[in-house]
């Protein structure tokens, strides 16, 4: 609970954390992309420079839950998705940083190939589980037998939601964006609008939570790469209750008032679209940088589209 001088960002602060990253990640101007493809001048937040364990946004909400999970006293990290999730491996990497041991689910069957991030997974010695069947939530049922499974044999696991969708994942990325706020105003840079990829819905409670607590002057705008946007709307409003509890708080937002675009998930998740993979080529001609094809290229599709459509102009 919040001491009478401490505030909810400072409360989250002094929450045990293990510290991975080390630093602000960059960011940038992005010159190139504002020169190709006009309207507002856009700014690159470089979480996927992330120095550790090959980066992504997933590390700082990993910073909280192995510290917590070696609070718990646990041995074993348990956590799934498909089997080239980013949050899989990079949960696999902060497993062997802290010393535990990992397991991972995978929904499906086993790849044809080891490649990409099931290789590196398997590489960081975590032990894998496919669950055989093609419905992505048969992973959570997979990681509560996991779970099951360690506890008979004597092992003490601490099991992660998919994609660290969870209250204390949220917290890494409520501080960052106290990052970007402290950034921006060294940079003399003035955003009106944070863009991003919307999957599990954590990332964007954090930003939301964290600007309110901040008072920051943009807004949060969202791109559904995983699931409906109401959906999505209903996750994010519930992490960002879920988490402000955890520092002592409340604060709800109505998912309608959240802004999350829909219509570029393509297929599926997970699943390359045309339209990102476009949109992938067109930002690494135009600026040296490479999105990827299940968030970032995504949600840079929807950028460009809604920039076309002229829905950017009070950007």
């Amino acid at each position: 609970m919040l001491t009478q001088t401490e505030s909810p960002l400072q409360a989250y602060r002094s929450l045990p954390r293990r510290e991975l990253i080390g630093g602000p990640t960059p960011l940038l101007r992005a010159r190139g992309l504002t020169e190709t493809f006009g309207g507002p001048e856009l700014w690159l937040k470089r979480d996927d420079l992330i120095p550790f364990g090959f980066g992504g946004n997933k590390v700082r909400g990993l910073e909280f839950i192995v510290a917590d999970a070696l609070k718990s006293g646990a041995d074993t990290l348990v956590t799934g998705a498909g089997s080239l999730s980013n949050h899989v491996r990079a949960t696999a990497a902060a497993a062997r940083e802290a010393g535990l041991a990992m397991e991972a689910v995978y929904w499906g069957e086993p790849p044809a190939e080891t490649q990409g991030n099931y290789r590196l997974t398997k590489m960081l010695g975590a032990h894998v589980n496919f669950t055989l069947e093609f419905d992505r939530s048969s992973v959570d049922g997979g990681i509560d037998g996991v779970a099951k499974r360690l506890r008979v044999e004597g092992r003490s696991p601490y099991t992660i939601p998919r994609g660290g969708a969870c209250p204390l994942g949220v917290v890494g990325h409520v501080l960052a964006a106290e990052e970007l706020l402290m950034q921006c105003r060294e940079a003399g840079c003035a955003p009106d609008v944070v863009f991003l990829a919307v999957g599990s819905a954590a990332t964007m409670a954090g930003w939301l939570l964290g600007s309110a607590l901040l008072d920051a002057p943009w807004r949060i705008e969202g791109v559904t790469v995983s699931r409906p946007a109401q959906e999505a709307r209903s996750r994010a409003a519930g992490f960002v209750q879920d988490a402000a509890a955890l520092a002592g708080i409340a604060h709800e937002i109505a998912p309608d008032a959240i802004a999350i675009h829909d219509g570029f998930i393509g297929e599926g998740y997970g699943i390359p679209s045309p339209e990102g993979n476009a949109a992938i080529m067109e930002v690494a001609r135009a600026a040296g940088v490479f999105r990827d094809p299940v968030y970032t290229g995504k949600a840079f599709a929807a950028y460009l589209d809604l920039l076309k459509r002229g829905q950017l102009e009070g950007a």
